[in-house]
């Protein structure tokens, strides 16, 4: 196989790790995934599927950034993260569709946690954030409406040693993809 059938191969999934790398990149920096990424993301997503799969492409394509953001939105919903991870998850869901979306927020997941984790290691500071986690989870529990559990975090966000979620994103889907032989 020449370089150029390398590149070609799957050039949909390198594509989409090349914009998961830059927006890990800017979310380290400035703890935020900008707009400018994530739009242009899943609506190029969504040409792609059509222009791949016709009509029926787009309803995949749809379908995938649905689950996209139905994996974060929860989280978001309750101020748990920003709407940029979310609008990322979507696009990865708009250009691969919904089991390679829902594969890669599973490894996702399972990365942020060890990065939560060794975060918190790095602080030495385990009982700050271990009664900070309580707070949060005796909240979710006993506040019922999402807005008000939205302001609490907002209010609280100044005070939180935060995870840059694009990283976790982007290495647990880049992961998936090597894993599943897409890369």
């Amino acid at each position: 196989m020449d370089w150029q059938q390398l590149l070609l191969e799957n050039w949909h999934v390198k594509f989409v790790s090349i914009v998961l790398i830059y927006a890990a990149y800017i979310d380290g920096k400035e703890l935020r995934v900008p707009n400018w990424i994530t739009y242009p993301m899943v609506l190029s997503g969504l040409i792609y599927m059509t222009w791949t799969g016709g009509l029926a492409g787009l309803g995949w394509g749809l379908l995938g950034m649905v689950v996209g953001l139905a994996t974060l939105l929860p989280l978001y919903s309750v101020g748990g993260m920003g709407a940029g991870d979310v609008k990322l998850m979507a696009g990865i869901g708009a250009w691969l569709g919904v089991k390679i979306t829902f594969y890669a927020f599973c490894v996702t997941t399972i990365v942020g946690a060890i990065m939560a984790v060794a975060m918190v290691l790095y602080r030495k500071n385990f009982y700050k954030h271990l009664g900070q986690a309580l707070v949060i989870l005796d909240e979710w529990r006993s506040v019922k409406n999402p807005r008000e559990l939205s302001r609490i975090a907002k209010e609280r966000k100044p005070t939180m040693f935060l995870l840059p979620y694009g990283i976790p994103i982007c290495i647990g889907s880049i992961a998936y993809f090597f894993y599943a032989g897409l890369l």
